[in-house]
């Protein structure tokens, strides 16, 4: 008889389920017999544009390197992180994703005698990463489908170590607005880490959501935690990086795995944090698809959660998932987020002009088959 080695696990992981990313191209062709080229992706809030030229080549100039270990301290990106952001580069911590900095904060702060507060309709990882050490989750109700920084004020204990606030929220897309934010912030106990995810921030355009570099001076018990994966447009090659106090860094950089940031990582964030241009089309494309997509579902009397990111959570008033799967049978990928505690809705991803389009009518062939 085989080992359950799962038995053997730690409590917390043995009750954990993997994380189920978004269903990719390659294995939907395979499932229904589509062609690639044919398939819509809009499932993982992936820069629709590709990469821009100026990261190509910086991956290209660092491809005879690669029989040599990057630079673990990641000097230069964070040289050009420091100079952007005005912060020290000793309050720079790169991750693996910024889905890395979570994990990492978790590892360093966080144990089995612990809390971790998250708002309901959070980010996976969160309540993962939680698990992953054996701490309690906390999980609270939200307020209009986002943070209730009220209630989650009132759940802090003595036992609460870690609080996790993405702002914009994934899978919702909903804010916190700058007041409300400052009032938690004075709330919370020094020995309490509020980590502020800000995965979206770059597509924020309005002066309604707060900038958590503004608080890092202020508050030493907070982290903001960022990405190059969404609106930088480097998903595949995973780099993300926090920003706080220098003792809170050193922490993370004790548990941080050495090189967890790859050589082509590193030279393509660099490229792309340079390329303003990218940016400023990543933000326009992101406006007008949007707009898009909001007036495609109201012409179908579909309504949705206002959003400041990337994607849209489109109430479907019935059960998605029948629609989830019909959609996948047209080719086009997104979202279902019952995971999240929202069987109704469907998160879709703003891509290119013709992909919304390709999505919303296949969204109306599938809604009138009922």
């Amino acid at each position: 008889m085989s080992c359950d080695f799962l038995s053997l696990a730690r409590p917390g992981v043995q009750k954990l389920s993997p994380y189920v990313p978004g269903k990719p191209v390659e294995e939907l062709a395979r499932e229904f017999g589509l062609q690639a080229q044919d398939i819509v992706k809009l499932a993982s809030n992936e820069n629709p544009m590709g990469p821009s030229p100026a990261v190509k080549a910086a991956i290209a100039a660092a491809l005879p390197e690669l029989t040599r270990y990057p630079d673990g301290n990641g000097f230069a990106l964070k040289q050009a992180l420091a100079e952007r952001l005005g912060v020290a580069t000793d309050s720079i911590t790169l991750g693996n994703g910024s889905n890395d900095i979570l994990e990492l904060v978790t590892r360093a702060f966080v144990g089995p005698e612990h809390e971790v507060i998250f708002s309901d309709h959070a980010f996976a990882v969160y309540p993962i990463v939680t698990q992953a050490v054996g701490a309690k989750a906390v999980s609270v109700p939200a307020k209009n489908w986002g943070h209730d920084l009220v209630a989650m004020a009132a759940a802090i204990t003595e036992s609460t170590r870690l609080i996790f606030i993405a702002n914009p929220n994934n899978p919702t897309g909903t804010w916190i607005e700058r007041a409300e934010l400052e009032a938690f912030l004075a709330k919370v106990p020094e020995r309490v880490i509020v980590v502020l995810d800000e995965a979206y921030t770059e597509y924020v355009e309005t002066d309604d959501v707060p900038n958590g570099m503004d608080y890092l001076a202020q508050y030493p018990n907070l982290l903001v935690s960022r990405t190059f994966s969404k609106a930088y447009g480097l998903a595949a090659i995973r780099v993300g990086y926090g920003v706080s106090c220098a003792a809170i860094a050193d922490a993370l950089n004790r548990v941080r795995q050495p090189f967890n940031v790859n050589a082509l990582a590193l030279a393509a964030a660099l490229a792309a944090l340079q390329d303003e241009a990218y940016l400023i089309e990543s933000r326009r494309l992101n406006r007008a698809g949007m707009q898009q997509l909001e007036d495609g579902c109201a012409a179908q009397g579909l309504s949705w959660i206002p959003s400041r990111g990337n994607f849209l959570a489109i109430d479907l008033g019935r059960e998605a998932a029948p629609i989830f799967q019909a959609l996948l049978r047209e080719g086009v990928i997104v979202r279902p987020v019952a995971n999240y505690g929202m069987p109704n809705h469907l998160r879709v991803t703003v891509g290119l002009p013709e992909e919304n389009q390709r999505f919303l009518d296949a969204l109306k062939r599938v809604m009138l088959r009922g």
